[in-house]
């Protein structure tokens, strides 16, 4: 994680410089703010890993609200600081803050706390199915207005996620799959920028100075590095071809600058984070330990995946970071909060790992079998 988070900071700086020349008169302007996210974040981080996580699982209701209502005050015109078209941010002094990344973090303490213990009643239709959509449906539609659709996908795959390893029926996740679907082409039919990214996923050379330019200077960036990149600082493409570059298309720029090396090298250090992180869930000794923990990591392993999905035209463009490398404070500091959790998840954990005493009990219920499994 610390590796992750220093290679962010170079590269934020790198892919920053310029536009902070030219838009503030200051090439540090970006990086400097980011650096003190990053301290926020690491005293969040240190102070929660020596805290017992099991304390949460008392507050989660609190944070929920909490998260609920810094969701709307975003939306609330004169509060929320509007950018580029998307109403996402509060100011916080010198500082600006975007609530839509704490509310991850809130949302999976509040589904772990809420699904653990609920073996008996998480495959019912009312008890368990139709509270699941609702909570997970008012922060995703709440995310959805402002708008912040990559933000409102990593949100409902880590709960959905979640859900299904706490014994959700197959014909509920079906269900789920059908409602996401649905709701996918909705949003795609009623606003015109989602449907131009899935035009420039499929077609991005039919219009490359229009709706293919961006998907274009991304893979333009990533191809110039070759094996072993252009050389820290010497990006070509940062240089106001890629939109974005210290943010959603920082992923690009370092594979200019270090190449198809340095960009393997920042994905075998993400695999080792996540490896590491469903480590301590095999060790998780109660479920709601467990659950947050899977939670955490799976909302680091989409969001990355997401991004460098994107990246590489893997799959369509969603405009979602990607963790510790990206410019953004408030994800950054979130990021590290999540990973001051999992640590607390793995050094206060007391009795029998959760995956053995999920063996022991599969004979009990299915649900317990998939818990066992994980």
């Amino acid at each position: 994680m610390f590796a992750l988070l220093v290679v962010g900071l170079l590269v934020v700086y790198s892919a920053s410089f310029a536009l902070g020349i030219l838009a503030f008169d200051d090439a540090n302007y970006f990086v400097f703010r980011q650096a003190i996210w990053a301290a926020i974040g690491v005293a969040g981080l240190l102070a929660l890993m020596r805290i017992d996580y099991r304390w949460l699982r008392a507050i989660s209701p609190l944070l929920m609200l909490v998260a609920i209502v810094g969701l709307v005050a975003v939306l609330v015109p004169g509060i929320g600081l509007e950018r580029n078209g998307a109403q996402r941010w509060l100011s916080l002094g010198p500082l600006t803050g975007q609530p839509s990344e704490f509310a991850k973090l809130a949302l999976i303490i509040y589904v772990a706390a809420w699904l653990s213990g609920k073996e008996t009643f998480v495959r019912s239709f009312a008890l368990g199915f139709v509270p699941f959509v609702l909570m997970v449906g008012v922060v995703a539609g709440l995310v959805l207005l402002e708008p912040d659709t990559g933000t409102a996908i990593v949100l409902v795959l880590t709960t959905v996620t979640l859900f299904f390893i706490a014994g959700a029926s197959l014909t509920h996740m079906a269900a789920l799959l059908g409602i996401g679907s649905i709701s996918a082409m909705f949003l795609i039919l009623t606003a015109s920028y989602r449907a131009d990214r899935i035009t420039a996923f499929f077609g991005a050379e039919s219009d490359p100075t229009g709706i293919g330019f961006h998907t274009l200077q991304l893979l333009i960036g990533l191809g110039s590095g070759g094996i072993t990149g252009l050389g820290f600082g010497a990006s070509r493409q940062k240089l106001f071809y890629i939109p974005g570059s210290h943010t959603d298309g920082v992923f690009a720029v370092l594979g200019e600058e270090l190449g198809f090396i340095g960009a393997i090298g920042v994905l075998l250090l993400f695999a080792a984070l996540i490896y590491r992180g469903f480590r301590v869930v095999l060790d998780a000794r109660d479920e709601f330990g467990a659950l947050l923990a899977t939670g955490i990591i799976c909302w680091i392993a989409y969001q990355a995946l997401i991004n460098v999905g994107g990246i590489t035209r893997t799959i369509p463009m969603t405009g979602i970071p990607m963790p510790f490398l990206s410019y953004g404070g408030s994800a950054l500091a979130a990021l590290l909060a999540g990973i001051g959790i999992l640590l607390s998840v793995s050094r206060h954990a007391t009795g029998p790992p959760a995956a053995e005493r999920g063996r022991a009990q599969n004979k009990r219920s299915p649900a317990t079998v998939r818990r066992g499994a994980m």
